[in-house]
C-alpha cells in the first residue's frame, strides 16, 4: 500500500495533483501521528486476507470508493463486525483513532485505475462442488409461483411459496446485492449480482447455490438474453459490458465500451430485449445507446460510411454481425434510466439533468419525442396498463411528489398525480384495477398510495409501519396477493389482499428490499418493471 503515498507526493511535488487527491491529502494531514502509513499496516495486518492487498475484494467486497459508494456506518462494521458474516470486529485491537484512519484509508481512490481482464474473471468462478441438479422440484410449492425476496440486512435470499408464503429456503449471497434478480426462460435457476460484480447462479427446483463469478469490480445490473443462454453484466469498473454464459458462469465476451470517439463510459445499466434478440445498454458517459446482439444472424451494424445498406454489400466501414455484435444509436446526450414500450419497438431515456424523458425509436434509432418530465423521473420503475383502449405509461419522481401518466399513443402527457413525496417503486398487475405507489423519501416514506387505472386518483393510503420505510410491492402469480417491503433491518414483508386491500399476514425479514415473483418476471406481466 505504500505506493499510493508516494505516488501522492510525487503528484503534489510536480504541482499537477488533482482536487480529488489535494482533498484527500488534508484529510490524512488530519489523522494520529503516522496517518497513511499506519492506517496501510493496519489494512495488511486485519483487512487484506479477506479483502485483497489492493482492495478489489476477496471472500469479502472490494474496499474502494466505487463499490462502497454511499455505505455509511463503516467504522461500526470494523469495530463490531457485521451480524451473520465472517466480518469480525476490531475494537479491541484497533483504538476509534486507528479505525477512522482506516476508513479514510479505503474510501481513497486506488493509484491506478484497476482492470479486470476475461482471465481475472474466469479465475474468480467458483462452482459448488457436490452441487446436483434435480430432476424435478423438491418442494410441493408451484414452481411458476416462487417469490424470492433479497434481504440487504445480512445479504440472504427468502425463497417464498407464493401460495402460502412459506419459506422454502434461505441461502446467502454475495455482499450488497444490487439491481433485480434474473430468471432464466424456464425459471427455473435465478441469478443475482452484488455491488462489486459477484454474479452468483441458484437453481430453485434443488433449493442450492450452483456457483458464483465475478464479472467486474463494481456494477450496476444484469440482464437475460432471450434464449436464456447468455447474461450480461453492466459495470461501471472496467468500463466494460460482461457476458456470461448461463449454464457454466464462464465469460464468453468482454466488450470494453467507448464512443465512437474513443471516450470511455461506464455502463449505467444493461436490458434484455427479447423481441429484438439483444441486449440493450445505457451508457453514462457518451451520447450513445449500445445494442448487442444475442441473435447469430444478427446484423450487419455499421460504425462508418456505408456505400448501400443492401445486406451483402461489402463497400463499408466497421461493420459488426452475427452473436454479440454491436449496433451504436447516437443521440442528443447521454441518455440513463431506460423504460420501454411493450414489443420493444421505442425506447423512453432521461437525460442527465432528470428534467425530461426522450423517446428513441429502436428501429430507426431517431428521437420520436421529448417528455415533459421535470423532477428527476424515475423510468426505471415504469409500468404500463390499458387504459380507455390507449396503452399508458406512468413513472415515479425522485425530487418531486407526483407520477407522471402518459399516453403512449401520441405520447402527451396525461396527468400529473400529486402524493404525499418523491417515490421509487410502482407495481400492478393485470388482473388489479390499482397501482400500488410508494412514497420512498421525505416524512411520508411510511406511505403507499392505491390508484385506480382508470380514474387515476387515490382511492386508499396504507400505512403499515408508521415512522418507517415502506417500499416496493410484488404481486403473487394470480394477482390475488400484494406484497410489501418495511424497508428497515427489523423489517417485514406484509400481504394484502389485492382486492379488499386490508393486510392479512406478516413475515419478519431483514430489511426485505425487493420481491420477485417467477412467473411476473419470465412473462413480462403487465404492471411489473422489466
Amino acid at each position: 500500500m505504500t505506493p499510493r503515498t508516494v505516488s501522492s507526493e510525487r503528484r503534489l511535488r510536480r504541482g499537477y495533483l488533482r482536487p480529488k487527491d489535494i482533498a484527500i491529502a488534508a484529510a490524512l494531514a488530519l489523522l494520529p501521528t503516522g496517518g497513511w502509513a499506519d492506517a496501510a499496516t493496519d489494512y495488511a495486518e486485519h483487512c487484506a486476507s479477506c479483502h485483497a492487498e489492493n482492495r478489489l475484494g476477496g471472500t469479502g467486497p472490494a474496499l474502494i470508493p466505487e463499490t462502497l459508494g454511499r455505505v455509511r456506518g463503516i467504522d461500526e462494521v470494523i469495530a463490531h463486525g457485521r451480524p451473520s458474516t465472517q466480518m469480525m470486529g476490531f475494537a479491541d485491537q484497533l483504538s476509534p483513532e486507528r479505525i477512522a484512519a482506516l476508513v479514510e484509508f479505503i474510501k481513497a481512490p486506488l493509484a491506478e485505475t484497476p482492470s479486470w481482464t476475461v482471465d481475472d474473471i474466469a479465475a474468480s468462478r467458483e462452482m459448488v462442488a457436490d452441487y446436483t441438479p434435480a430432476e424435478k422440484p423438491v418442494f410441493t410449492a408451484d414452481p411458476m409461483n416462487i417469490t424470492l425476496v433479497v434481504e440487504t440486512g445480512d445479504h440472504h435470499v427468502s425463497v417464498l411459496d407464493g401460495d402460502t408464503f412459506d419459506v422454502l429456503d434461505r441461502f446467502g449471497t454475495p455482499y450488497a446485492v444490487h439491481g433485480g434478480p434474473k430468471f432464466s426462460p424456464d425459471g427455473r435457476y435465478v441469478f443475482v449480482m452484488s455491488r462489486d460484480g459477484w454474479v452468483e447462479k441458484y437453481d430453485i427446483w434443488s433449493l442450492k447455490e450452483v456457483g458464483r463469478v465475478r464479472a467486474g469490480l463494481n456494477s450496476r445490473n444484469i440482464a437475460m438474453s432471450h434464449d436464456g443462454q447468455w447474461l450480461a453484466v453492466a459495470n461501471y469498473l472496467p468500463q466494460t459490458l460482461t457476458i456470461l454464459s448461463t449454464e457454466t458462469l464462464e465469460p464468453v465476451r468482454v466488450l470494453d465500451v467507448a464512443a465512437k470517439d474513443g471516450t470511455p463510459s461506464r455502463v449505467s445499466a444493461v436490458y434484455q430485449a427479447p423481441e429484438r434478440k439483444s441486449f440493450i445498454l445505457a451508457l453514462k458517459d457518451a451520447p450513445e445507446i449500445w445494442e448487442v446482439a444475442t441473435d447469430p444472424e444478427a446484423g450487419p451494424y455499421y460504425d462508418g460510411y456505408v456505400h448501400t445498406y443492401e445486406k451483402d454489400a461489402t463497400e463499408a466501414f466497421g461493420a459488426q454481425e452475427g452473436l454479440f455484435a454491436r449496433r451504436r444509436i447516437r443521440t442528443e446526450e447521454p441518455l440513463d434510466d431506460f423504460f420501454f414500450d411493450p414489443g420493444y419497438r421505442n425506447l423512453i431515456g432521461t437525460n442527465r439533468e432528470g428534467t425530461k424523458g426522450v423517446v428513441i425509436n429502436l428501429t430507426s434509432g431517431g428521437k420520436v419525442a421529448e417528455l415533459p418530465l421535470p423532477g428527476m423521473p424515475h423510468l426505471g420503475s415504469g409500468i404500463t396498463w390499458d387504459r380507455n383502449g390507449h396503452k399508458v405509461m406512468a413513472t415515479p419522481h425522485l425530487d418531486e411528489g407526483v407520477l407522471s401518466v402518459i399516453d403512449m399513443t401520441d405520447w402527451t402527457l396525461v396527468k400529473q398525480i400529486e402524493t404525499s413525496g418523491p417515490g421509487f417503486f410502482l407495481r400492478s398487475h393485470e388482473t388489479s384495477p390499482y397501482v400500488w405507489a410508494d412514497v420512498f423519501f421525505g416524512p411520508h416514506k411510511d406511505e403507499v398510495h392505491i390508484i385506480d387505472k382508470q380514474t387515476l386518483e387515490i382511492v386508499k393510503t396504507v400505512n403499515p409501519a408508521p415512522g418507517k420505510t415502506v417500499a416496493h410491492t410484488e404481486f403473487t402469480k394470480d394477482g390475488k396477493y400484494a406484497l410489501v417491503s418495511i424497508w428497515e433491518d427489523d423489517g417485514a414483508v406484509i400481504v394484502y389482499d389485492a382486492k379488499t386491500l386490508e393486510e392479512v399476514r406478516r413475515l419478519p425479514m431483514r430489511k426485505p428490499s425487493g420481491k420477485y415473483n417467477v412467473w411476473n418476471k419470465i412473462t413480462f406481466s403487465d404492471g411489473t418493471s422489466h
